[in-house]
Formats: C-alpha cells, structure tokens, sequence
C-alpha cells in the first residue's frame, strides 16, 4: 500500500516558469517509489507566467486540493499592472531607476506581507488542511517554497496535529538576491530571521537545492538537512534543426543585476576584430529581460545583434535548447547567489550544448558544470578566458564540431532524485 503524503505548494501547472517544474516532476515519479501524493494548490492564483502545457504532465488520477487565496498583486495592478508583474516575477528596477510606484509597491510587499504576499492564504489552509488530515488519515506533509508562505503552513500543521514534515527550500529565505531590495525596516528584517529560524528548527527534515545552502542553514538548524538538486526529465524533441548562425542563447528571465558586461565587451571586440565573427554572431535572450540589460547591450553596441524572445512553453525552451550553438547560463555577481542552481542548468546538460556559465566565484554551479564535463564556468573579471573559449567555441562551429561529451548525468534525472525524495518519506 502506497504511503499519501500531502505536497503543498503555490505554484502547479498552469503556471509557468521554473518554480513549477521541480514538485510537478516529484509527483509525475513518486508512485513509483510507493508514495501517493496529494497536492494542495491555490484556486485562484495571480500567476506572472502560464504554461498550459504543463497540464499534460499532471499524473491521472492524483487527488489536487484547492483553496481560494487573495492575491495582493491584483490589488498592486489597480495601481500599475506592468509594475506590478514586474516584480511578481523577481525583476527590481535598479535603486537609482525606481519611480516613486516602484519604491512604494516595494515597500509594502518587503513591510506589509512577510514572509510574501502570500500570507493571507496560510490561515484558511490551516483550517482546511488540519480536517483533511484527520479524516484522511495522513503522516506526512511536504511544503515548498519560495513563497514561503508555505512554510507557514506546515508549521501550524505541525505545532496542531504533530505530523512528519519536510520543508523544501527551492530558494533561500533571508539571503536571497531580491531580499535586501524589498526596503525592509528593521522590524521586518527580525521578523523574517525569526519565522526562518522557527521553520528550520520545527521540520523534521529539510530539502535544499544545493550544497552552499545546506551549509547556510546548517548555522541555523541541528535537524537533518538533505541536497536534493533539481533536475532533467527525458524529453521528446522532435524536429531538430541547428541554428545556422553562431548563437549564444540564454533561456529564461535576466533580471537587472544579471548584467554580464563582461561578457558584452567580449562580444563588442570580437565583432570589430572578427569580419567572420560578426557575420555569424547572434545573441538570442528567451524570456523576460529588464530594461537594464537591454540597455547594457545597446551600450556595447550588441543590440542590433540580438534576438528578444518573450517566454515560450516548457517544450518550446527544450527546443531552443537543443538547437542553439552555446547555452548562456547568467547569475548575479554576489555572496548569495553561490547557493544558487537554476533548474535550466540541468536541463541544458543533457541538451548536448556548450554551456558558457558567468556567475561568483565559488558558486554550486561551477561545481557541476565542471564534474559533469558539460562547459565553462566564469566569474565577472574573466575577460580573457572568456574570450578565448567564445573564440575556441566558435572555431569548432566553423568545423561543424561543436558539442559536449557529457559524464554522470544519470544522478541527475528526475526519477532518480524522486527515489531520493522518497526514502525520506518513508524514513
């Protein structure tokens, strides 16, 4: 018989985007490891991006609660809808470009909803979920988030009914990059560290993504805390045509301080020093990009050189991935974003394409880029070593031999990390 374990979570298909992806994979896989999930979900949720796709992957038959929710963001877009979305979708405008809207909207989420602007959900839910528990007969929950809101939940759940809960952390809570620009008072910045500090202590097992962040919450916690990365599925790509061009493709959002000029004044001195190059040079961002990239690449001269996609489906993004030259993999310059492993990397592994990664010194990233042989890693100052692997790259396209040989994947696949997640449910 099949343990239920109670997933719980705001984000699940149709919303888009990569905070679906990882507990939509666990449950697609969990049966076959004997645990029957039963997710709880938002009604009526203010999602930033729609994949309706995803809905395909949902598996038959699995019991999917929901729950009305207020949505905060949809009382922000009375003020401004783009804004609002905007920073529904993590992307700040830099301190010196925000208007007054923008300062305001940041105020009052950073100062008003803490954890998140989903905090009016966690009452209502823990009314519903502590009945259906009961009734149901179940012994364990599972909460994900950011939001973090979810964490919330699970921690009345278990200060009321006592049972088994694990916590995953597809992010970090108070040292994520967004965090200190959400103009948090004093007052708030102790409310955060103290709900974190309750949820981390209450769990009794934690799920981080990556290793970095296991040793941030190990500062923290003595309960046992697990790496479970994200991952890659076996994806049907049909149709395959390789660009033509020599492109560098990023797929997904580029936040403002995503921003590698260093990578920009690479590619302007290739153009002007490479007749060749240039002719065959293009750049192609799929998703959002603020206004400060964008403006960094018009500075360097690129922009007439590059291709702005907007959000595609999950599908389309595979696609892209295989048929572009190189994959652009971009994170902040910053302490902590070193935790940070966004869920495309493994996806672009098994792509079979270079991937040029541009992040801080030290990051999770680098480590298994370069155990799983699958491209190159830079921080913001390598100019030269960057310019010479874009150069060595390129040289291989114009030998119509450019490609990765990958090594140890397979610990990777989202069915071998659902078996991981497994045994801890049914520790």
């Amino acid at each position: 018989m099949h343990k239920k374990a109670l997933i719980i979570s705001y984000y699940w298909p149709p919303a888009g985007g990569p905070g679906v992806q990882r507990w939509l994979k666990f449950v697609k896989y969990l049966r076959d490891f004997e645990v029957e999930p039963i997710v709880y979900v938002p009604e009526n949720p203010n999602y930033p991006l729609n994949d309706f796709s995803l809905e395909n992957e949902i598996p038959e038959g699995i019991t999917i609660l929901k729950q009305a929710i207020r949505e905060p963001y949809k009382l922000a877009s009375l003020f401004s809808k783009k804004k609002s979305i905007t920073i529904s979708k993590g992307i700040i405008p830099k301190k010196q470009q925000q208007t007054l809207i923008d300062k305001v909207l940041l105020y009052i989420r950073g100062n008003f909803f803490i954890p998140d602007a989903r905090i009016s959900w966690v009452k209502p839910s823990v009314s519903f979920l502590s009945k259906y528990i009961i009734e149901n007969s179940i012994n364990i929950i599972i909460t994900t988030g950011p939001p973090h809101s979810m964490h919330l939940i699970g921690l009345k759940l278990k200060q009321e009914l006592g049972v088994k809960w694990l916590a995953d952390f597809r992010d970090p809570w108070t040292t994520i990059g967004y965090h200190k620009q959400l103009k948090l008072s004093k007052t708030s910045q102790e409310k955060h560290k103290k709900l974190e500090s309750q949820v981390l202590k209450s769990a009794d097992n934690i799920i981080v993504t990556s290793f970095k962040t296991k040793e941030e919450f190990e500062a923290i916690t003595q309960q046992p805390i697990t790496v479970i990365t994200n991952g890659y599925d076996v994806e049907k790509v049909d149709s395959i045509t390789m660009d033509s061009k020599f492109t560098l493709s990023h797929i997904g959002s580029l936040l403002s301080e995503r921003n590698p000029k260093v990578l920009w004044k690479v590619l302007q001195d290739l153009i002007k020093e490479n007749e060749t190059f240039k002719a065959d040079f293009m750049l192609v961002l799929v998703g959002a990009v603020s206004d400060t990239v964008i403006n960094s690449i018009t500075d360097y001269n690129l922009f007439n050189y590059t291709q702005l996609v907007s959000y595609v489906k999950h599908n389309e993004a595979i696609k892209k991935q295989h048929e572009t030259q190189v994959l652009l993999l971009i994170e902040i310059d910053s302490e902590a974003t070193k935790c940070i492993i966004p869920g495309k990397l493994f996806e672009y592994m098994v792509s079979h394409r270079p991937i040029i990664a541009i992040g801080p010194e030290g990051s999770d990233v680098s480590r298994i880029i370069s155990s799983t042989n699958t491209g190159r890693y830079f921080n913001y100052s390598d100019y030269n070593t960057l310019k010479l692997t874009i150069l060595e790259y390129y040289k291989a396209f114009k030998s119509t031999n450019l490609q990765t040989y990958p090594i140890g994947l397979e610990q990777y696949s989202r069915k071998a990390l659902t078996q991981s997640l497994s045994k801890l449910i049914l520790d």
